[in-house]
């Protein structure tokens, strides 16, 4: 299956949110709430070998939240294929994106990948979430690669933020090892970009804004051992985590987050 769903969402006269393009294409079927736009999924999966695209274009001074209303669950197809799918983003200056999903389930023998990318103006803020499940009740789990990329707009053109990437597969021990889920089920990480962070960064790196983190900000005591807290090299904070379910490895990701912020 393929399928393709498209959201642009502008700021209106009164500072309201409009949405002059929702388009969508099951299972991606967009819904519009008081509090958040909703990415429902109109069928099962995904299934091995289906092809999956969401577009996302925040325009200037807008402000969007987009969530899922349930987590999605990777299921294998008949022939193995690996299903995909692919988020692009544009956020323009002063606008604000939240992309919160629920976690992905990889159900046993499935094969799935999710692939991010977003541009950020100058200016442009962004709270981006994304967790991982290693199989339902009972189950090893199958194989799961993500991988984000932001780049971010600033006076000397456009330059990559962020490049992370996590593969994990239920059914292989080495990724229940040491080196990468250590015996968790679950990994996530939840990424703040916020533009004021800037300046602080330039003083503490030069003028790249790049800087070494500290010990604390890896591991933080008060967040906890399953959590890394790691500033960018430039305005924002990357948060990963691991944990056994869903719910803690949530709990995790915020406590980083409001720990580095209480800190900055």
């Amino acid at each position: 299956m393929r399928a393709r769903a498209e959201l642009v969402a502008e700021r209106g006269p009164a500072g309201e949110l409009r949405l002059p393009v929702q388009r969508s294409q099951a299972p991606l079927v967009l819904r519009r709430t008081a509090d958040a736009v909703y990415l429902v999924s109109g069928a099962a999966g995904p299934l091995g070998g289906d092809q999956l695209e969401l577009v996302i274009e925040v325009r200037a001074g807008a402000r969007l939240r987009l969530r899922t209303v349930a987590a999605a669950v990777a299921l294998p197809g008949r022939y193995g294929q690996e299903s995909r799918l692919t988020v692009t983003a544009t956020v323009g200056p002063g606008a604000r994106l939240e992309y919160l999903p629920e976690p992905l389930v990889a159900a046993d023998a499935a094969r799935h990948r999710t692939e991010i990318s977003v541009r950020l103006a100058e200016d442009a803020t962004l709270l981006l979430r994304d967790e991982v499940l290693l199989g339902r009740h009972g189950e090893r789990g199958g194989a799961c690669r993500t991988r984000l990329a932001v780049d971010r707009d600033g006076a000397t053109g456009r330059r990559p933020l962020l490049r992370h990437e996590l593969e994990v597969d239920g059914a292989d021990p080495a990724a229940g090892g040491p080196a990468v889920l250590a015996g968790h089920r679950a990994a996530g990480t939840l990424l703040a970009v916020e533009p004021d962070e800037a300046d602080e960064a330039d003083e503490a790196g030069g003028a790249d804004g790049a800087r070494e983190a500290t010990a604390w900000e890896v591991a933080s005591p008060a967040a906890g051992p399953w959590v890394a807290v790691m500033p960018l090299a430039g305005p924002g904070v990357l948060v990963t985590a691991l944990a056994h379910d869903t719910r803690t490895l949530r709990q995790r990701l915020t406590r980083g987050q409001r720990q580095r912020q209480l800190t900055a």
